[in-house]
């Protein structure tokens, strides 16, 4: 079953208590200590529950980032339904939280900062997310000056630096404005050496069989492969500006 299957518990925890409602339904059970409302043992989530948890949360964030200029545009829902292949069986359930989430753009910093804790130890899978963000924020044909605030808040929730939202951010350019050193995160002083270190890296961690093992939903991977190359370009790039030299 694919993941959109599987979002039931989220829908129904949303209806019930808003976007931190619909990952207190995935969380639901050993998860969830009822004793202390909202304190989770992130231990025992399930690989199964992260997937749901990613899929809710960034159903969530991507409304509250295509509301944040203002309006949805049709360019952005359409974008987000074929992006991540919803199937029509499923449409509703994850309009649902779609369209409740994008009402108004307060509440995304709840949902970021406890993202930021359940994925924690899971460093990738954010930076997957906010990728993934940032291509309904460019859907639309620009990315605007609102849309690179949220996503730098969302940024700093998931506790990433500046370098690494830099990183991501010119990923997600046009290849001809993007600076490969900043795609791969590395200095124009850097050795050869070190330069292909870091590319190697970028491949291994950035890789689809990597993801998934992480708990990444397949229906995320697309974007993930886009991801994957823009580093190869990137580093393409950087032999070819070093050959001219």
């Amino acid at each position: 079953m694919s993941i959109w299957g599987r979002l039931l518990g989220g829908a129904a925890g949303f209806a019930l208590g808003g976007p931190i409602g619909a990952i207190l339904g995935v969380m639901a059970g050993s998860a969830f200590d009822r004793k202390k409302q909202h304190t989770f043992n992130f231990s025992k989530i399930s690989q199964e529950q992260k997937q749901q948890i990613f899929t809710i949360s960034f159903i969530v964030l991507a409304a509250k980032l295509a509301k944040s200029d203002g309006q949805v545009t049709d360019d952005e829902i359409r974008a987000f339904k074929e992006k991540f292949n919803v199937p029509k069986s499923e449409l509703n359930k994850v309009g649902k939280i779609f369209n409740e989430a994008k009402k108004d753009v307060y509440g995304y910093k709840q949902i970021a900062d406890q993202v930021g804790l359940v994925f924690s130890n899971n460093k990738i899978l954010l930076e997957e997310m906010l990728n993934n963000l940032f291509f309904i924020a460019a859907s639309d044909g620009q990315i605007s000056l609102k849309e690179i605030e949220l996503l730098r808040s969302i940024s700093q929730s998931f506790s990433f630096d500046e370098n690494t939202f830099q990183r991501i951010f010119q990923m997600n350019l046009k290849d001809n404005t993007s600076d490969p050193y900043r795609v791969l995160d590395v200095s124009r002083d850097d050795s050869d050496q070190e330069i292909r270190k870091k590319w190697i890296q970028l491949n291994k961690e950035h890789h689809p069989d990597n993801l998934i093992a992480r708990g990444m939903p397949k229906e995320f991977i697309e974007q993930s492969n886009k991801e994957l190359a823009a580093i190869n370009l990137a580093y393409d790039k950087i032999k070819e500006i070093r050959a001219k030299s």
